[in-house]
């Protein structure tokens, strides 16, 4: 009778064993379930390149996103027109599921402004060395609103197209100084040879939208920037009432591939930004 008591007591003990392995369990999917519904998946991060350059520009960018989870889309910015090239750039985010942070360089911020006020899943614009127009200005404007900007002089030879207009280059053995001061001079010239042009209608279009009113904006750029003056580049932050705006000491144009690491970490406070 007592072995049959003790047999029992054992079964009794493996059974509440059991039941409180359960409840753990039970207790860690619900966790894990309430988690999996408030998380909120990071933004999805675009990036568009501006005139004399190409996507392969962010590309130290995009490495340092990826590393950190974001899922990043480097669009091939027509450089044709602001308003054709904000048409394009917004069909692309509207492919995308989820919200966007929107990255512009040079005249990329041109884009991004008009791209943004065509797409309702911008959560935010980040300006890299770029122009934050309002409706009615343009990049040629902008430029020329402080004094600084060498462009003019380091462009080549116009390459005639059909209808009129003309395509601009800076000339390769100019490149490296006015665009790419602070990158390694072999890096500089790679990026002379391959260089995409605008065209000169372009970047004395007009903008027609000028989405940094209505959503947060942070502002990167160099100080010793040839391109853009850099009066012009502080100037539009403030107008457009950035977030956080970078100045930083001693870079170029080109500051998303000299200060890869702190562009990065603007775009990433802009995409955690409420």
């Amino acid at each position: 009778m007592r072995q049959r008591r003790v047999e029992l007591l054992k079964i009794k003990g493996k059974q509440m064993r059991n039941i409180a392995r359960l409840a753990v369990a039970a207790g860690l999917y619900l966790v894990s379930s309430i988690a999996g519904h408030t998380d909120t998946p990071k933004p999805t991060i675009v990036l568009v390149h501006g005139a004399f350059a190409d996507s392969s520009s962010w590309n130290q960018v995009v490495s340092r996103l990826e590393k950190d989870g974001y899922s990043v889309v480097a669009v091939a910015n027509p450089l044709r027109g602001v308003k054709s090239d904000g048409e394009y750039v917004a069909g692309v985010i509207k492919t995308l599921k989820r919200p966007v942070v929107l990255v512009g360089h040079s005249y990329g911020g041109s884009v991004i402004s008009g791209a943004a006020a065509r797409a309702d899943n911008v959560k935010a614009l980040v300006f890299v060395a770029a122009f934050a127009p309002e409706k009615g200005e343009s990049a040629v404007d902008l430029s020329a609103k402080f004094p600084g900007s060498t462009l003019a002089t380091a462009l080549d030879e116009p390459v005639a197209l059909p209808g009129g207009e003309k395509d601009l280059y800076i000339e390769q053995s100019k490149f490296p100084k006015q665009f790419a001061a602070d990158v390694p001079v072999v890096t500089a010239r790679l990026m002379a040879v391959a260089q995409r042009p605008i065209s000169d209608a372009a970047l004395a279009e007009a903008a027609s939208d000028a989405a940094w009113k209505d959503i947060p904006s942070w502002f990167i750029y160099g100080d010793a920037d040839k391109n853009i003056p850099p009066k012009t580049l502080q100037w539009m932050a403030a107008r457009a009432k950035s977030r956080k705006t970078v100045a930083v000491q001693g870079a170029s144009h080109v500051v998303m591939i000299s200060h890869a690491g702190e562009v990065t970490k603007l775009i990433e406070q802009a995409a955690s930004a409420n």
